[in-house]
């Protein structure tokens, strides 16, 4: 999905259109990313998670393939357009599928996250190194490739799921009442929209946050900054899935939400090196609460309709994207990122609300549970 946006630079020298022109033919592309992760989700649960998980491979690998064949503009959209549909099935499809065959599901969730945000980190200097060496098509086709003998691996290492398929739980590992659940729901699509606007603002604003804020460094240092901002968020994504086998979920969900809060506020306001700090831990508690978000999710969920609800889950983060950005352009330019980090400071206040509901209605139907004597070790509520 990344390879696009370091490819057009190339373009513009290649078709003679302007930066704004050529960006734009991806808008597509990252619509379909959050809208067809519902259907990737309902079909996954409904058929199968592994033959779709097959389709994200090759449908990805056919259509950056395709990518680098087009022959126009018009063509590249429509490859670009593709390649999201498919691109969409693997968060809702994949997640499921990481918890469900997980052992430590802790550990496992963060590491599946540090091996995407990895990705996020490396796109665009692998896209450029590919570029000038291959090209702008070579920079799609080997991708493409890789796409392609990756699913062929995946369909001969992987076995079939249809007598796992009929197995799946249809219970939660946590039951709740209906009202319960409604209110959690509920609860939890507040959580996606702020996250989402949170993680994305702060992502797209934060190399133009150091470049204001950290005085007399080039490009070059403003880049390296920002990467290691993402690295300390990658660190403690990892330290977080330690942390979830040693705490309750709903606990260590709050207290993120209050660093994530705490962090955004403390960045509206320092300067200097101190905003490095700032920016460095609140990162770490948005890539930290992403994954017990996703754990809390599971938790609450019967695993034959996971796929389904970490679709809504993705469908709506993603799609937030775009107000994110709008955001920031219709802030920045009257009051600068004081106004556009105070903004992002009420939302964050939107989400620790949120979470610290859940986590309140959590300790209270695990106390309403827990009434009948039982040994600990047996107990699903004591996580």
């Amino acid at each position: 999905m990344l390879v696009y946006p370091t490819v057009v630079i190339e373009l513009q020298a290649a078709y003679g259109r302007s930066y704004s022109e050529l960006i734009a033919l991806s808008t597509a592309s990252f619509i379909a990313f959050g809208l067809f992760s519902l259907p990737a989700g309902w079909l996954a649960d409904r058929w199968s998670r592994r033959n779709m998980m097959i389709a994200f491979y090759l449908g990805c690998g056919l259509s950056l393939v395709a990518a680098s064949l087009a022959p126009s503009l018009i063509v590249l959209t429509v490859a670009l357009f593709v390649l999201g549909i498919f691109a969409a099935i693997y968060h809702p499809v994949g997640t499921a599928m990481v918890i469900e065959s997980a052992t430590h599901r802790g550990r496992t969730m963060a590491f599946n996250g540090v091996c995407g945000n990895l990705g996020i980190s490396l796109a665009a200097g692998i896209t450029a190194l590919l570029t000038a060496a291959l090209s702008w098509r070579g920079a799609f086709l080997v991708p493409g490739f890789v796409c392609i003998v990756t699913g062929i691996a995946y369909v001969w290492l992987i076995p079939d799921e249809a007598r796992h398929k009929s197995a799946r739980s249809s219970a939660p590992d946590v039951p709740l009442s209906a009202m319960v659940a409604a209110i959690i729901f509920g609860l939890f699509i507040i959580v996606a929209l702020s996250a989402g606007l949170v993680f994305n603002t702060l992502s797209v604003a934060l190399p133009k946050i150091v470049d204001e804020r950290v005085s007399n460094i080039s490009l070059v240092e403003i880049g390296g900054l920002t990467t290691a901002v993402f690295i300390c968020g990658a660190i403690a994504q990892m330290a977080v899935g330690r942390l979830v086998e040693r705490f309750r979920l709903h606990i260590l969900f709050a207290v993120l939400a209050i660093m994530q809060f705490c962090g955004v506020v403390w960045t509206a306001y320092a300067s200097g090196v101190m905003v490095l700090f700032a920016l460095a831990f609140t990162m770490a508690a948005i890539y930290g609460q992403i994954t017990v978000n996703d754990l809390i999710i599971a938790r609450y969920t019967a695993d034959a309709w996971r796929g389904r609800v970490f679709a809504v889950r993705y469908f709506l983060t993603f799609m937030i994207s775009g107000i994110a950005v709008s955001m920031i352009a219709f802030l920045y330019g009257p009051g600068g990122f004081p106004l556009v980090l105070g903004t992002t400071a009420f939302v964050a206040l939107a989400f620790l609300i949120a979470v610290l509901a859940i986590a309140y209605i959590a300790a209270m139907w695990s106390a309403s549970a827990c009434r009948t004597p039982c040994r600990r070790s047996e107990c699903s509520l004591t996580a």
